[in-house]
C-alpha cells in the first residue's frame, strides 16, 4: 500500500520533528528575506562587509570569512542532525522496514538524477556549467515545510511522513554527493588524523557519556581535521551523527529501557539547528544584489540559472513521480484509500524547493563572491518560488479531501489519544 499508515509511536515522532522544522523554516524564511533586502538596500556595502569579515586562528587555517563560517560550522551543526534522523530512521524508525523504506528512498534517487539530468541537458555546450550539475537536487525540508503550514495544515499524515523520509533520504545522497564531487584537494593525513577523535567520540557516546566538556572538543577537533584534510567540514557532522547509538545496548537495559543516546542528542540539537544554524546561513548566503530588473533578467537567462529553475520546478516532481509510480507499478501496489496521484504530484512540486544545500552546492561549484554563484542564488529562489506557487495550486485545489481524512484520522483516536488502528497491530 502506498501511503499507508505507519507506527503510531512513529508518526508522533515525525510530527514532533515537522513542528520543529516548520519553526524552523520559518526562521530560515525570515533570514533569507533580510538578506535579500539588506542586499539590495542602500546599506549594501555593510552586508557584504559582514560576510567578509574574517575571524579565526589562522595558524590552524582557520582565519576564515563569516561567510564560510556559516556554510562550513553552521551546516555542520545542521548535519550532525540529519546524521541523526538518517541513523535514526535506518536503525528504529519506519525505514528499517525495506518494503516501508523503498517508496521514499527510490523517489529521493529519481528526484536528484532527473533534476541533474534535465540541468546537464539546458546547460550543454556552457563552458564550465556541468559542476553545477547537483545543484537542483537537493530539497530544502525546512523552507518546504514552513510553505506546508500556509498551504496544506490538513494534509494527511501519510503524506507529511513521507515528504520528511524523502527528505531525510535526500540529505544523504547530498551528502555523498558533497563528499565524492566536491572535494578538490584531499590531505589524506589530516583525513586519516581526523579519524583519532572521531573515534575516541564514538568509544564514548557507545558508553552513554554526555559530558559536552569531553565530546564537544572532540567534535571540534574531527571538523577542524575534516576541514583542514579539504573534504568539506559538513561531512564531520554527519560522521558524529552516524557515530551515536540509536537504541540502548543490553547492559545499559535494552530498548526496553528507554530511548538512546541519538534521540536525546536530537532533542538538544535539533532547536539550535532548525532556529539558530541554518536561519543564520540563510542571513550570510542568501544576500544576493539583483541589479534592478535588467540585472534580474541577465541572471535568469544564464543557462545555469535556467538549468537549475527547470532541475527544481521540472526536474523534481518528474523524477519523483516517475520513481514512486515505478515502484508501486513493480511492487503491485496502489494508492491508500481518499488519496490520488494529483497528491503526489502535489506534493513532488513541494519537493522542488531547495535553498540550503543547493546554496552550499553552488558555493562549492562556482566558488565565493564569482557572478555565477549570484545567479545560482537568484535562480534558487526564483525555482523554489515557483515551485512553492505550483504546489500551492495543486495542494489547495484537494484540501476538502484532505480536510475529510484528517476528520477520520481524527475519529481514530480513543480517551488515550492513540489511534485504534494502532492498538489492534492493524495498517
Amino acid at each position: 500500500m502506498l501511503f499507508g499508515r505507519g507506527s503510531w509511536p512513529e508518526a508522533s515522532r515525525i510530527a514532533a520533528i515537522l513542528r520543529q522544522e516548520t519553526i524552523g523554516g520559518a526562521l530560515l524564511l525570515a533570514g533569507a528575506v533580510i538578506a535579500l533586502v539588506w542586499a539590495n538596500s542602500p546599506w549594501s556595502g555593510s552586508y557584504d562587509a559582514l560576510r567578509s569579515f574574517s575571524i579565526g586562528p589562522a595558524a590552524w587555517h582557520l582565519d576564515l570569512t563569516l561567510g564560510t563560517w556559516a556554510a562550513d560550522g553552521l551546516l555542520a551543526i545542521f548535519f550532525f542532525v540529519a546524521g541523526l534522523e538518517l541513523k535514526r530512521e535506518f536503525v528504529a524508525g519506519d525505514l528499517r522496514d525495506p518494503r516501508r523504506a523503498a517508496v521514499p528512498v527510490a523517489a529521493a534517487f529519481g528526484g536528484v538524477l532527473v533534476p541533474a539530468l534535465l540541468y546537464l541537458l539546458v546547460t550543454a555546450g556552457t563552458d564550465g556549467a556541468a559542476k553545477g550539475w547537483a545543484i537542483p537536487s537537493a530539497t530544502d525540508i525546512a523552507f518546504a515545510l514552513a510553505v506546508l503550514a500556509v498551504i496544506g495544515r490538513f494534509l494527511p499524515a501519510a503524506l507529511r511522513t513521507f515528504l520528511l523520509t524523502l527528505a531525510v533520504a535526500d540529505d544523504l545522497i547530498a551528502i555523498s554527493i558533497i563528499a565524492v564531487f566536491y572535494t578538490e584537494a584531499l590531505k589524506v593525513t589530516a583525513l586519516l588524523a581526523a579519524l583519532v577523535p572521531l573515534a575516541l567520540f564514538t568509544l564514548l557516546v557507545q558508553r552513554r557519556v554526555r559530558s559536552w566538556w569531553l565530546l564537544l572538543p572532540l567534535a571540534a577537533a574531527t571538523w577542524v581535521l575534516v576541514h583542514e584534510s579539504g573534504v568539506h567540514a559538513t561531512v564531520a557532522g554527519v560522521l558524529l551523527g552516524f557515530a551515536v547509538p540509536v537504541v540502548r545496548s543490553q547492559k545499559a537495559g535494552g530498548p526496553e529501557a528507554g530511548p538512546g543516546l541519538a534521540e536525546h542528542f536530537e532533542h538538544r540539537f535539533r532547536p539550535l539547528s532548525a532556529g539558530v544554524a541554518v536561519p543564520l546561513f540563510a542571513l550570510l548566503s542568501a544576500g544576493v544584489t539583483f541589479g534592478g530588473l535588467d540585472g534580474l533578467g541577465t541572471a535568469l537567462s544564464d543557462p545555469i540559472a535556467l538549468g537549475i529553475i527547470a532541475g527544481l520546478v521540472l526536474g523534481k516532481p518528474l523524477g519523483i513521480m516517475a520513481a514512486t509510480w515505478l515502484v508501486g507499478r513493480f511492487g503491485r501496489a496502489r494508492l491508500d484509500g481518499g488519496l490520488a496521484w494529483v497528491d503526489v504530484l502535489g506534493l513532488s512540486m513541494l519537493a522542488g524547493i531547495g535553498f540550503t544545500v543547493s546554496l552550499l552546492i553552488g558555493e562549492l561549484a562556482f566558488g565565493t563572491g564569482t557572478p555565477a554563484e549570484d545567479h545560482v542564488k537568484i535562480a534558487v529562489l526564483a525555482g523554489s518560488l515557483t515551485a512553492s506557487a505550483l504546489a500551492a495550486v495543486v495542494l489547495r485545489a484537494r484540501d476538502r479531501v484532505y480536510r475529510r481524512i484528517h476528520e477520520e484520522e481524527t475519529a481514530d483516536l480513543d480517551h488515550d489519544g492513540i489511534p485504534d488502528v494502532y492498538q489492534t497491530g492493524d495498517r
